[in-house]
């Protein structure tokens, strides 16, 4: 356990806010007594505005796909086993984007732009894995996303939304999962392994295929360390799964550094047959900022490596956007524009008050949507009521009591809409802007 873990919040505790501008540290210290005393959800707090990022959440989907070739490498391995390690690896290379970057660019962890309902961030990147493309969309208050790569035939769909609380530190409970799918070569059928189930290998796709294969992801909780200090940073604590349906499921462990042991961001893993957990094919151990090793067998210091991962040298591709010029006022970062400008001259006056703008304008929206009896329209994702036979069927391998979908903490499952993305095309909402 680490000081920020078990120090309670303290205004007389001389380190406290070391990490902050000497302007800004009597807000820090009433922003840490507000958060230890507040009771609920704190992602519903306003932040003081010096702590803001210039990202929006919407805008955190891209982070899985910051090394496209690492994404589409499994869809060209034969091997299910071999193929099952290569997304496990492409996993564990998304953790330092997702979770690192912002402590990296600021020096500490910034508390990302709240999406509005309706926001969008579209994308892609080119390179040599050939065009990936990404649609991410606020579709109530959690995250929906799509990424994928039409010449490797591989799809990346999910959702997610945070529910943060305090005990001696801000804990993050992230809702939602992630669904990897991929077409493998036709070499592989042969050689796959069968199913933990006899009906998993039909039913692992909204429209079931047996050329294709499923990936279930859940999504790691989150503490944030060293926050009394002023220098906030994330770590990862319990563990995650990947469950295939082509049979075989990864966990993931998560550790910190403690009072007498162990290294901050670290990490374990291992590979094995859903019906065989003892019979582990690979294990993994680093740190998932820094850099992680692969071996084969159970063992993560003897056993012979077949692959190394350096997160912090690895080359991101990167993510192309349209100028803002020609966003759209639904998309991220023209709705942002000024907010965005205003963060970063550290002009919070204007931070606060055009920020408050699209606040204001959102809840108008919602009590004019409720007073007419309609719903808003989302462009990219439908509404599910509950979670697909297959998602089911993978989700009983992770963990002892399974993986649950919480549809009622979502307002549904949420899954990408192939019609409506035909159909959207700016402008999103003609002749309706967020703020």
């Amino acid at each position: 356990m680490s000081p920020s873990l078990d120090t309670k919040v303290s205004s007389s505790s001389k380190d406290e806010g070391a990490g902050v501008s000497p302007q800004n540290k009597g807000s820090w210290s009433s922003f840490l007594k507000s958060i230890a005393s507040f009771n609920g959800d704190l992602s519903s707090m306003t932040a003081p505005p010096f702590i803001l990022g210039t990202l929006s959440l919407t805008e955190f989907s891209a982070y899985w796909t910051q090394h496209p070739s690492v994404f589409v490498a499994p869809a060209s391995e034969p091997d299910p086993a071999k193929r099952a390690l290569l997304v496990l690896k492409w996993f564990l290379s998304t953790l330092k984007p997702s979770y690192s970057t912002r402590n990296d660019k600021y020096g500490s962890e910034k508390k990302p732009l709240n999406p509005f309902l309706g926001e969008l961030f579209l994308g892609k990147w080119e390179d040599e894995a050939g065009t990936t493309e990404m649609v991410s969309e606020q579709v109530r208050y959690i995250t929906a996303y799509c990424i994928q790569n039409a010449k490797h035939g591989i799809k990346l769909e999910g959702y997610n939304g945070q529910k943060a609380s305090f005990s001696r530190t801000i804990h993050i409970k992230q809702i939602g999962h992630a669904l990897l799918t991929l077409t493998p070569p036709t070499s592989s059928s042969s050689s796959s392994q069968q199913p933990p189930s006899s009906n998993t290998s039909n039913a692992t796709d909204p429209t079931p295929s047996p050329a294709k294969e499923t990936y279930l992801i859940t999504l790691p909780n989150i503490h944030i360390e060293g926050l009394i200090y002023g220098r906030p940073f994330v770590e990862l604590n319990g563990c995650t799964y990947i469950s295939s349906s082509s049979g075989y499921v990864a966990k993931i462990d998560y550790s910190g550094k403690g009072w007498v042991s162990g290294k901050k961001n670290s990490f374990t893993a291992s590979l094995y047959p859903a019906a065989n957990p003892k019979d582990v094919l690979y294990t993994v151990e680093g740190q998932w900022p820094e850099s992680f090793t692969i071996r084969e067998g159970p063992s993560v210091k003897h056993g012979k490596v077949i692959d190394t991962f350096n997160a912090r040298g690895a080359q991101v591709s990167p993510l192309i956007v349209p100028e803002l010029r020609q966003q759209d006022p639904w998309e991220a970062n023209k709705a942002w524009e000024k907010v965005i400008t205003a963060i970063t001259k550290g002009d919070m006056d204007t931070t606060n008050a055009e920020k408050s703008k699209i606040e204001n304008a959102q809840r108008e929206l919602r009590r004019k949507e409720q007073a007419e009896g309609r719903e808003w329209e989302r462009k990219f994702f439908s509404r599910k009521e509950r979670g697909e036979g297959w998602w089911e069927e993978l989700a009983k391998f992770c963990g002892a009591g399974g993986e649950r979908i919480e549809s009622e903490k979502t307002g549904g499952v949420w899954r990408f809409d192939e019609g409506k993305a035909r159909e959207a095309r700016r402008p999103f909402h003609e002749g309706l802007n967020p703020c």
